[in-house]
């Protein structure tokens, strides 16, 4: 099944050239999860191919502008583009009150409905769940009210040995409790084990989504043993005062982070415009925890 995160924008508060606010599309099993939404999401959608459309879920961490600017141009688009398939966003309450406001001053109704989900950043819960995975928030430590969301995948049903099955004729339609993992006792007195005709599916995969926060034990418990972690990386170490000013992280405590978790893979992002270039980013998040990548726009990571 693929699950897999495209980096849409990598920039903190501010644009810089070639890097764009906060978003992500993530995919699971071809269905689409907006993470944040900055300014010029959309056109990033299009740049690298991707059918806004297709997109159902958005999950926005909080109201800090390079987060959500660009939400209200997706949603119009979306109506301008005759969408009529509901749109489900979980977000901070307030949310609702400024798209409210925005569609009754520019005399907006929108075509399709919203289906508004309020997050809470003063406890973990589970916000969402369907057939494929489960999304659950948890607090972060930042200026405002800010939550970060994991992305759980569910166990997949066990995976069929059609050529075993087929050469002992076994009646398809057995097929499916083989598949749900049970023994099946026969007419005949015969018994087919679940372990001879099925393997087991892949082990379930885990997103963590780690917006803007200070390194904080508070959601440590909730990303432990990720596939893939996202950490805000605003500043280099040596501007720790600053990062602790401003409710952000360092690339080397993102690192720290992701070792104490046990992450399997840590990509950093929302980086600072001071940094023209991100190779230092990496290399000080490298010194604690080598298997990290760049948040880089384009590239689509498998989780």
């Amino acid at each position: 099944m693929k699950f897999e995160v495209t980096i849409l924008g990598s920039s903190s508060a501010t644009p810089v050239y070639n890097r764009n606010p906060t978003a992500q599309l993530l995919n699971c099993n071809e269905k689409f999860y907006l993470i944040d939404c900055g300014e010029g999401t959309q056109q990033q959608l299009i740049r690298y191919g991707f059918k806004a459309n297709k997109i159902d879920y958005i999950f926005i961490s909080h109201l800090h502008g390079d987060h959500y600017f660009g939400l209200i141009g997706l949603l119009s688009s979306l109506h301008l583009n005759g969408r009529m398939k509901p749109m489900h966003i979980f977000a901070p309450a307030a949310l609702l009150e400024i798209l409210t406001l925005q569609f009754r001053h520019s005399e907006t109704e929108i075509r399709y409905p919203i289906e508004f989900v309020a997050t809470q950043a003063e406890k973990p819960e589970q916000i969402f769940e369907n057939a494929d995975l489960t999304v659950e928030s948890f607090v972060l430590n930042h200026r405002i009210p800010c939550t970060g969301f994991s992305f759980v995948q569910k166990k997949r049903l066990r995976k069929l040995i059609i050529e075993k099955l087929e050469a002992e004729q076994i009646p398809i339609e057995y097929y499916t409790l083989l598949k749900r993992g049970v023994d099946l006792d026969l007419p005949d007195g015969n018994v087919l084990l679940n372990a001879d005709y099925t393997i087991d599916s892949d082990r379930p995969k885990k997103y963590s989504y780690c917006s803007d926060t200070l390194m904080d034990e508070c959601y440590l418990d909730n990303i432990k043993d990720c596939d893939t972690l996202y950490h805000e990386a605003t500043f280099l170490h040596e501007m720790l005062d600053r990062a602790n000013q401003t409710h952000h992280t360092t690339a080397l405590q993102a690192a720290q982070i992701a070792k104490s978790t046990g992450a399997a893979k840590l990509l950093i992002g929302h980086f600072s415009s001071r940094y023209k270039s991100l190779q230092p980013l990496l290399d000080e998040a490298r010194t604690e925890f080598q298997n990290t990548e760049l948040a880089i726009e384009g590239i689509t990571y498998r989780i």
